[in-house]
């Protein structure tokens, strides 16, 4: 028994037709929100800030010092701007392994508490930034006379945005009836 493959030859026709099929896909920007695209315009700034400090130390032997600073409160921004990205998402790390052992309503009701205490948890820390923002506000960057208030502020905006993101997660949650703890196949797309 031979075990050649056998080819069929094509015709330029038929290979042209192939590219004719497959249609470019559609570009969807609408699933991004507000803080995507904050998070995106800090990244870069780091991005920049970053890459000037490579390029000012290794080729030009003469490193600014004020971009460390710059790269490092552009830092703190992405991860808590980014933060409630995550949250929008249901994305943050949660362990749902005791749901699957859990009767359905046990489960349900524990999944609201969590849900309850999560809009608890970043409400309060809301309320920690802007009390921190009124003692320490006015003080300046070390390297730059620029003032830290704004780094605070993009952590105060992060936190603002999680805590109303999760009040969007719980009422989405609520009208469902389950969270991603309750049924993970059914955000992670393997759930037919």
């Amino acid at each position: 028994m031979s075990t050649a493959e056998i080819h069929r030859q094509i015709t330029a026709e038929e290979i042209a037709h192939t590219f004719e099929e497959e249609a470019t896909p559609k570009v969807d920007l609408g699933i991004y929100a507000f803080e995507d695209w904050v998070a995106l315009a800090i990244f870069w700034v780091m991005a920049l800030a970053v890459f000037l400090q490579f390029f000012t130390r290794y080729v030009l032997n003469d490193s600014y010092a004020w971009t460390e600073e710059i790269a490092t409160y552009c830092l703190i921004g992405v991860v808590f701007i980014g933060a409630s990205m995550c949250v929008r998402l249901s994305r943050h790390i949660q362990v749902d392994l005791l749901y699957r052992y859990l009767p359905q309503p046990a489960g349900r009701a524990l999944s609201t508490v969590i849900d309850l205490i999560r809009i608890a948890f970043f409400g309060y820390a809301t309320k920690l930034v802007w009390v921190y923002i009124q003692i320490i506000g006015d003080e300046q960057m070390t390297t730059i006379n620029f003032p830290k208030n704004y780094v605070y502020y993009a952590v105060l905006l992060g936190f603002v945005l999680m805590f109303l993101r999760s009040l969007q997660a719980a009422v989405q949650h609520w009208r469902q009836g389950y969270s991603v703890l309750e049924r993970p196949g059914a955000y992670d797309g393997s759930e037919i």
